[in-house]
């Protein structure tokens, strides 16, 4: 697996790419956003084969946010942003803005391992179908592909979403666990269930990055009640949709 570590300080990258190369992977470190583009663009849109890119966010030329953004812009290579910004406003904005996953300096290298294989294999099992696809769906729409939650619309053969007509972008990981949710309004999903579905994954370091999507979809959707949170147990669609 070849990843782009993207780190301005010189010790923390000879540290880490020590490590990644001992569990088998192939770095390569640039020290600003200017850089990471360009070994992104190298070869066309979609970079050299990068199957990761780790993006710190305090960087020389320009702010990690700026960067991540760019990134999706011009490439599909997932990102997992690894950063000392711990605060929940910095960890919704950095996957609004498409970042796959978010990990806060100090971390654990296990975990930062485990994450990077998650998202690798997430991003392996793109083409599959996207949760919800082989299901039920809401609302009297069973067979179309698209789900009514009230004022929100989600067309899941294009894997758009739309509250009273006006479109709504989303992250992958987004638009997955709203889709999951949808497709049995009422019903309560387990945290455990979800991370197995969206993420593919048991891990449970990913309990935090559920949290933040939902907070994520609930300020995108402007319907804060729309995701029900049970405490104890996971998430439900509100029965109503609206």
């Amino acid at each position: 697996m070849r990843l782009l570590l993207v780190e301005d300080d010189d010790r923390v990258a000879a540290a880490l790419s020590a490590v990644l190369a001992r569990h088998g992977f192939e770095v390569t470190h640039v020290r600003s956003g200017a850089e990471a583009l360009d070994e992104l663009l190298v070869g066309g849109q979609e970079g050299p084969g990068f199957a990761v890119v780790l993006l710190d966010l305090g960087l020389p030329d320009q702010d990690g946010f700026e960067v991540c953004g760019r990134i999706r812009r011009t490439s599909s290579t997932p990102v997992i942003m690894v950063t000392a910004r711990a605060d929940v406003r910095s960890r919704i904005h950095g996957l609004n803005l498409g970042a796959d996953d978010y990990v806060v300096k100090p971390y654990d290298m296990g975990e930062l391992l485990a994450r990077i294989h998650a998202v690798g294999r997430r991003t392996a099992g793109e083409d599959a179908p996207a949760v919800g696809e082989r299901g039920t769906t809401a609302q009297g729409s069973e067979g179309t592909g698209t789900l009514r939650l009230g004022a929100v619309t989600i067309e899941l053969p294009t894997r758009q979403v739309s509250v009273d007509g006006a479109a709504v972008p989303l992250t992958r990981k987004e638009f997955d666990l709203l889709a999951l949710l949808a497709q049995r309004p009422g019903v309560v999903f387990r945290r455990e269930q979800i991370i197995s579905e969206v993420w593919r994954t048991s891990w449970e370091g990913t309990g935090r990055t559920l949290e933040v999507h939902v907070a994520s979809l609930r300020s995108k959707l402007q319907r804060p009640a729309l995701i029900e949170t049970v405490r104890g147990v996971g998430y439900r669609m509100a029965a109503q949709g609206d």
